[in-house]
């Protein structure tokens, strides 16, 4: 009998084709040996309120209020929400005629739009249009959006770094697209060399490809560097020569760990560089509440916004946009919430600012705690995390470690965290999930486990790789860079 549809042999190939390491082999078995009664870390993944943080205070009442509105009409509501809450809650209602059960405009709601191109022009000091800022169910939403947008076929190809989030390779290989790797140098912290790039889209098209985009991810995930406003002028300068759309992944701006560095958008850059750049350079910036000191990663919600597209184009983005309806009310209003915190003077203030910065705090001692432990460890080396939730150390592997993951069929990295979350349940990402140098051998980690379990959690990791490299070691030599 001929196979149906949806049997695995008949399946659209590119859906076969797709790899995500984020939830991959390594995670599958962390969620076994967890159902087995196994105490499991689970820090392959940015998750934070999962790791134990608690979710600011505000936004939640304010959200609260709007999922069951009733409450606003009770007497006493005053006695268990503070008045700016209230007041919140009312203005997103009013904004929201049918409430949060009812869809809004595709591109979200126009009022929470405007607060977003509010905040995008305090930050950057440049005005910005809401009509070109949609709001989406999360910044994968988004990227996912632009991405089918501008890939016609295999001989389109998108600019990603390496390592870069498994959402790019995978949203790639599933539209059809060639991933176009450009490789940041670990020894000069994860940075960027143009000269790098023009080698990469030299490559492609002596393969046939038509570069189209290029993505960055600042701050860098996996690897945790802040591009600086030299670093972004270059890559402004290479997109316009090369006409690239640029694709600013920005999720992370919130998640800065050194003062050197701080986050500057890509957009404040080129509105900076004035005409002809600043009028001709196609950008799409993507944000989410996810991430930072929010981390209502559950919630899904997120925006992009777009730079000199013109507006035949936005038209059709809007159009695709509305195949799928609406985008998740109650997310939208955390971003609202997000691009509009309290101000000084209103009674919620002092407890939000008090929440947020102790997250911001902790998270900077964390990145720290974690950088120093892994630089502590036999063969393994470790830049510091100036920015976004993780860890990205180069474990170097003895030759005996690569043979013994060859004879069990396993890529070297994927062994030794199998090895690691065997041993310690402690859940990673093998490098090798996020592309890397041949020969050479990293693990992500967050930098999300609760702070006071930190210690316990870096012994466990320099106890487990000792014991590893004691076993492994012959004083041959290693996996190096």
């Amino acid at each position: 009998m001929a196979p149906k549809a949806l049997d695995y042999e008949s399946l659209n190939e590119k859906v076969k084709k797709v790899q995500y390491a984020v939830r991959g082999e390594l995670y599958l078995r962390a969620s076994e040996l967890q159902k087995e009664g196994k105490k499991i870390i689970f820090t392959n993944v940015g998750n934070p309120h999962a790791l134990g943080q608690k979710p600011l205070t505000f936004p939640r009442q304010v959200v609260a209020l709007c999922q069951a509105p009733f409450l606003l009409d009770d007497p006493n509501v005053g006695l268990l929400f503070p008045a700016d809450a209230i007041a919140r809650a009312k203005h997103y209602l009013s904004l929201a005629p049918g409430g949060l059960g009812a869809y809004s405009d595709s591109r979200g709601i126009p009022g929470i739009r405007k607060e977003v191109a509010e905040f995008i022009g305090r930050r950057d000091g440049y005005p910005s249009d809401p009509e070109l800022i949609f709001l989406t169910d999360g910044a994968s939403k988004g990227v996912m959006q632009i991405l089918n947008t501008i890939i016609r076929d295999e001989g389109d190809g998108i600019l990603v770094p390496v390592p870069q989030y498994p959402l790019y390779s995978a949203t790639i290989s599933l539209l059809g697209g060639s991933l176009v790797p450009y490789y940041l140098e670990e020894t000069a912290n994860w940075g960027l060399d143009v000269n790098d790039l023009r080698h990469a889209v030299f490559q492609a098209r002596s393969k046939g490809i038509t570069v189209r985009a290029m993505v960055i991810i600042n701050p860098g995930n996996p690897t945790g560097q802040c591009l600086s406003e030299a670093n972004l002028r270059e890559i402004l300068h290479f997109c316009y020569r090369e006409n690239l759309v640029l694709l600013g992944d920005e999720v992370y701006q919130q998640n800065i760990y050194q003062d050197e560095r701080p986050f500057i958008s890509a957009r404040k850059v080129l509105m900076d560089m004035g005409p002809p750049l600043s009028k001709e350079i196609q950008l799409v910036s993507f944000h989410t509440v996810s991430k930072g000191y929010w981390g209502e990663c559950g919630q899904r919600g997120g925006y992009f916004e777009m730079t000199n597209i013109p507006p035949e184009s936005v038209d059709e983005i809007y159009k695709i946009a509305s195949i799928s309806l609406s985008p998740n009310v109650p997310a939208q209003i955390f971003m609202g919430l997000m691009v509009s915190p309290p101000k000084p003077g209103d009674i919620s203030y002092e407890q939000f600012i008090r929440e947020s910065k102790g997250i911001l705090e902790s998270l900077r001692r964390r990145a720290r705690i974690m950088t120093d432990g892994f630089n502590s460890c036999r063969n393994v080396v470790c830049n510091f995390t100036e920015g976004a939730m993780y860890s990205f150390p180069q474990i170097r592997l003895p030759p005996k470690a690569i043979e013994a993951a060859k004879r069990a069929g396993k890529v070297p990295d994927v062994f030794y965290c199998l090895k690691l979350l065997e041993a310690t349940g402690i859940s990673t990402v093998p490098g090798s999930g996020f592309g890397q140098k041949e020969g050479v051998f990293h693990l992500r980690t967050t930098i999300l486990p609760a702070e006071e379990d930190m210690p316990a959690i870096m012994a466990s990791f320099k106890k487990f790789n000792d014991e590893f490299m004691e076993e492994y070691e012959d004083h041959r030599g290693y996996s190096r860079m």
